[in-house]
């Protein structure tokens, strides 16, 4: 076997999170303290510090994209002679289980949408294209959710190709995870967004290239920018612990949850319990699927204790 190439170029510039908020210029504060409680999640607090430190600059630097790619898009059109329809602007979102991708998108669609070119932002959650349970059991892939096999992938790069083709109404599956499956009687209906967030384990896995030399697209072809929510693995497995205790004292307690099981667990057992699922299954995920997907993000939010964000990976124009 070859060894690695040694490579000094990086393709990243890095900012530390100073040099980060330094970048967020006169861009205004548009989230109120109620606004935060809303978007936290169950273990992490979104503070008003790190969306002025971190999600301002952030949001700014989205608000050039959004709006450069919406005048190419028009010029193109103009170039080709075509009907001027909207084409959506596709973020993706990626990270492992417990990282904090969904408060981080929650934040992002809250300050992109205050934008006047871009009100319209829609977050769709790629656990709506996993197989629903019986499939996943009929393919012994129950204990493998979450990993790249487990997601109806057709599903998803044809509601993706919809969406970026500007069709009027798209429709999304919607995913419970009280019940820890696809709601068949659910849908999330998109009807021409400005921005759609797509969050999710392995939006930017690539696929397997075929050998015929045809096309067969990524995920990730359909993003027109990325961002991976990155920490330390001792990190991300305390996160995911602390977060699978306070599932045991609410969610779990509903006799109508997956895990109800779980909420008679003594806090000692919870904690052996968490610590099992994570090393043997989120853990294995994070290091196979998701973390070597990490150096194809357009930019890298790199988290420390507490989900406070320590510094910023760009890649460089």
């Amino acid at each position: 076997m070859n060894p690695r190439p040694t490579v000094a170029f990086s393709p990243y510039a890095v900012y530390s999170r100073e040099e980060w908020a330094c970048l967020r210029a006169d861009t205004p504060m548009t989230l109120s303290e109620a606004d935060l409680e809303n978007l936290s999640g169950l273990t992490e607090r979104v503070s008003t510090e790190e969306v002025v430190d971190v999600y301002l600059p952030l949001s700014r630097l989205l608000n050039l994209y959004v709006e450069a790619s919406q005048g190419l898009h028009g010029d193109t059109e103009s170039f080709l002679r075509k009907g001027n329809h909207k084409m959506p602007f596709i973020l993706g979102l990626a990270g492992s289980v417990a990282a904090g991708k969904s408060t981080t998108a929650r934040v992002l669609q809250a300050l992109l949408a205050r934008w006047p070119s871009h009100p319209r932002v829609e977050l769709v959650p790629t656990d709506g294209f996993l197989f629903p349970n019986a499939v996943l059991e009929d393919r012994g892939l129950m204990t493998r959710k979450g990993f790249p096999e487990s997601y109806n992938l057709t599903r998803l790069l044809n509601f993706l190709h919809d969406v970026k083709s500007g069709k009027r109404r798209v429709e999304a599956p919607v995913y419970s995870h009280l019940i820890y499956d696809v709601l068949s009687d659910q849908k999330l209906t998109i009807e021409q967004p400005d921005i759609v967030i797509v969050e999710g384990l392995n939006v930017l896995q690539p696929a397997k290239l075929p050998k015929d030399g045809e096309a067969i697209p990524f995920v990730s072809d359909f993003f027109d920018f990325s961002i991976y929510i990155d920490a330390a693995e001792t990190l991300v497995e305390s996160w995911y612990v602390e977060r699978f205790l306070r599932l045991r004292q609410t969610a779990f307690r509903d006799p109508a949850s997956y895990f109800h099981r779980y909420a008679t667990l003594s806090e000692d057992e919870a904690r052996a319990t968490g610590l099992e699922i994570w090393r043997t299954i989120n853990l294995v995920n994070l290091k196979d699927n998701i973390l070597p997907t990490r150096q194809r993000a357009d930019l890298i939010l790199r988290k420390g204790e507490d989900h406070a964000v320590e510094s910023v990976a760009l890649r460089k124009l």
